[in-house]
């Protein structure tokens, strides 16, 4: 399966029989990925399509707002503390952005695990963005 933007591929890589072969990772990306998984699997359907959403500029960065824009759309109110789904949103991206695109391959394969109704959406999502300008 490949994915490809101006800027980052996301492929993962098959073994000889097809299925994907998990990739091995540093001690702090497999508990950032772990912690994410978790925090996915409490999140209400609306954070979920967030998230989607969220995986989805990442993964087509030319065809979609900065993300920046998008975490600046989270509801902040002045003087009020962001949410612990904000929170929890801020980090994934740092993460994301430190994360080799081996990395971001990993945690692919992990959601398909996972989450595989997500992913199959995420794929979905990103196909349909193919015929975009």
């Amino acid at each position: 399966q490949l994915m490809q933007s101006s800027s980052h591929a996301f492929q993962l890589s098959l073994t000889s029989d097809g299925m994907s072969e998990p990739l091995p990772l540093s001690y702090v990306t497999a508990q950032e990925m772990r912690c994410l998984l978790h925090w996915l699997s409490g999140w209400a359907p609306v954070q979920r399509e967030q998230f989607l959403r969220d995986l989805v500029e990442k993964a087509v960065p030319w065809k979609v707002l900065p993300l920046l824009e998008g975490l600046a759309g989270l509801s902040m109110e002045p003087g009020k503390p962001p949410s612990i789904f904000e929170c929890q949103m801020r980090l994934w991206d740092q993460w994301f952005r430190s994360w080799s695109e081996a990395e971001r391959n990993e945690f692919l394969r992990q959601l398909e695990e996972e989450a595989p109704d997500l992913a199959s959406r995420f794929y979905r999502d990103l196909a349909a963005t193919a015929g975009q300008a």
